[in-house]
């Protein structure tokens, strides 16, 4: 009994420090903490193989918060225990209760959801828009899979969380890749933000699914301390992974709240002495008395890593040969979805950290290739992209570089899951295939043109450790694409390759070298500026060259990557009448809107730009859909003459 009424004291204890902080801060979510009390204490004070002092330990086992606002009961067991919070190469300090007051300002640790950026690494990713902490988890064990480190990977989630189709999305995927070392622990309070949770999300229905799903189901009481070190005391199961659903009580030990709509509503400061006098009066109730002391147990030793190095790549021709392209290299034609496949290869071979995943269009994005030669680390994740996303993250966390392959409009789905991992900072590299109106037949359905304004307004934001939050690559040709692959891995962060469905012909020499920020000068000319990047460029040439025989000669830059270092362009346009056009197949917000920006800021220099015009449809060829949303080589042949007067 002694360990039990200590667990209901400790749980006590943190549920004060969870009230405290709220109110102290103004917002937050004490109620829900609360809930998740009794399950923190054995998870982080005996359960969990960790050392709060430095959670970096590869082998520790680790905790993702899926329902993060509930993260006040972790900041505090976390203070308790004097974990260790800041940049462990910059003397990182140790977390003390003192230090919990300053919840949610600017300059604390603390952020009001999980976020390991902002120096909480007992964290691996940032977590709050809910649903996606499971896959988070999923990536982590399936790095620890790779490097060969038994440790188990908790997840905590909510039960009005698991309406969201992610959760289920993991669920299948962790059953899938056999990966038992996950244990998902469903908070089962009863209530959402605005009401209680609907009777499918009830503990008996959740159970129910969860087995469907092929999971090993435990049902508790999470308030119970016998029946939670029992449930987490058996976990040694090799054939399922294990699902505890815990039924809890969301403010459990403040009677005057539970049941009350206390969803992210601190306890007003006039009413903390009387929250805290009832959560005695629980302790009184359960027994609650602190005769134990808790220690986390060691993680197992670490071996010792190699800082790892500068990751190069096969030559271009070596890397095409590799995958059973040499006819490519005679026929000088290759589409970049291809010479995707043959870099990811190449940098698996150089580098075992390179994993990749798929949402099962692997023989379209070309990443069959990497799936062909390095099975082991190629993960297929089916038709769940958001899933995919979030198991990146959590393979980054894990110190693998994840290349994540799909269509450009599936990757759409996942917005919100490549938000969250920017705001992880995750190194995540994520290539997009069928990108613009090219792929024709297919139609708009198909078809990515949102996709580059997206991106590239992360291109010009601060990461705050001085990285660029997300970088662009939109390679012309083969070669290029090839060579991107190069630079994206080398690049910590995240990174976006958009790539294209047909073959195209190879612009540029083989040994051809690219760098950040550039752009490559193709033409040059006395009339106009010509800039484009992708599978237009193609187009863009050929109307320089019929520009030509009409007396108007044109510069043509290649800008294949944002954020872009306009000034070779601006100067070039000034000396040629001082006009850019600028030529790309997606929607306003791309090319035209970089150049655009850069001339406004330099001066001196007019901008113009065709864009993807109006919503495109299906047609035999791509030039017929071209042609249907202005960008057909006539588009581009009369835009330009208008600008130059002719």
């Amino acid at each position: 009994m002694s360990l039990e009424s200590s667990i209901h004291a400790k749980a006590v204890e943190l549920s004060k420090n969870a009230i405290r902080m709220t109110t102290t801060a103004g917002s937050g979510h004490p109620s829900s903490a609360m809930s998740l009390a009794h399950i923190v204490v054995e998870l982080m004070y005996r359960h969990m193989r960790y050392d709060p002092a430095d959670p970096w330990h590869p082998n520790c086992d680790r905790l993702v918060l899926s329902e993060g606002h509930a993260v006040p009961i972790i900041y505090a067991a976390y203070a308790d225990l004097g974990g260790a919070v800041g940049n462990r190469h910059n003397k990182p300090k140790l977390l003390k209760a003192e230090d919990l007051s300053a919840l949610r300002e600017l300059d604390s640790e603390l952020d009001g959801h999980p976020n390991p950026a902002e120096g909480f690494p007992f964290f691996d990713a940032a977590t709050g828009s809910l649903g996606q902490g499971l896959s988070v988890g999923a990536g982590l064990a399936l790095g620890a899979r790779l490097d060969g480190i038994n440790k188990r990977i908790f997840v905590l989630i909510g039960d009005g969380e698991s309406r969201e189709g992610q959760i289920w999305e993991a669920a299948d995927f962790i059953v899938d890749h056999q990966l038992t070392s996950v244990c998902v622990i469903v908070n089962c309070n009863g209530h959402g933000q605005a009401a209680p949770v609907s009777g499918r999300q009830s503990s008996e229905v959740i159970a129910g699914k969860l087995g469907a799903f092929g999971w090993e189901v435990k049902a508790i009481d999470g308030h119970d301390p016998a029946q939670v070190v029992a449930a987490l005391e058996n976990l040694n199961t090799e054939e399922k992974p294990v699902a505890i659903v815990a039924r809890t009580i969301k403010g459990w030990g403040v009677p005057s709240i539970i049941g009350k709509n206390y969803h992210g509503k601190p306890i007003p400061a006039e009413d903390v002495d009387s929250a805290l006098a009832e959560l005695d009066a629980t302790a009184t109730d359960v027994g609650a008395e602190l005769t134990e002391r808790f220690t986390p147990p060691a993680p197992p030793a670490a071996k010792a890593k190699l800082k790892p190095k500068e990751i190069r790549i096969a030559p271009f021709v070596e890397g095409l040969e590799r995958v059973g392209l040499s006819s490519t290299i005679k026929s000088k034609k290759l589409a970049t979805r291809v010479a995707y496949g043959a870099g990811l290869v190449a940098l698996g071979d150089a580098d075992d950290r390179i994993v990749a995943l798929d949402a099962d269009v692997s023989n379209s994005t070309y990443s069959m290739f990497f799936k062909e030669k390095h099975p082991d680390r190629y993960f297929e994740c089916r038709i769940a992209e958001q899933n995919m996303i979030s198991v990146a993250a959590g393979l980054s966390a894990a110190g693998k570089i994840p290349f994540v392959s799909s269509f450009g409009k599936f990757i759409a789905r996942a917005t919100d899951q490549i938000d969250l991992a920017s705001i992880t900072r995750a190194n995540l590299k994520i290539v997009a295939s069928h990108t613009g109106v090219s792929l024709g037949a297919d139609g708009p359905s198909q078809m990515a043109v949102a996709d580059l304004a997206y991106f590239r307004s992360m291109t010009r934001v601060d990461d705050g450790h001085g990285g660029i939050a997300c970088r662009v690559f939109h390679p012309s040709d083969a070669v290029c694409s090839y060579r991107c692959c190069e630079l994206m891995a080398n690049v910590r962060g995240m990174c976006y390759l958009r790539t294209h469905r047909p073959a195209t012909p190879i612009i540029y020499s083989f040994e051809e070298r690219f760098e950040l920020c550039g752009c490559k000068q193709l033409r040059e000319g006395r009339h106009l500026t010509l800039a484009s990047s992708g599978y237009m460029l193609n187009t863009v040439l050929k109307a320089a060259e019929e520009l030509a025989k009409a007396g108007i000669t044109c510069h043509v830059f290649d800008c294949y990557t944002f954020p872009l270092e306009a000034t070779p362009i601006l100067s070039a346009a000034r000396d040629s009448g001082g006009v850019i056009l600028t030529v790309e197949d997606n929607y306003a917000g791309g090319l035209h809107a970089e150049l655009a920006e850069a001339a406004a800021r330099q001066g001196n220099v007019r901008v113009d730009g065709l864009t993807v015009s109006r919503i495109p449809k299906s047609a035999k060829t791509a030039e017929e859909v071209f042609t249907h949303v202005g960008l057909g080589l006539g588009h581009i042949m009369k835009r330009a003459r208008d600008l130059v007067g002719a």
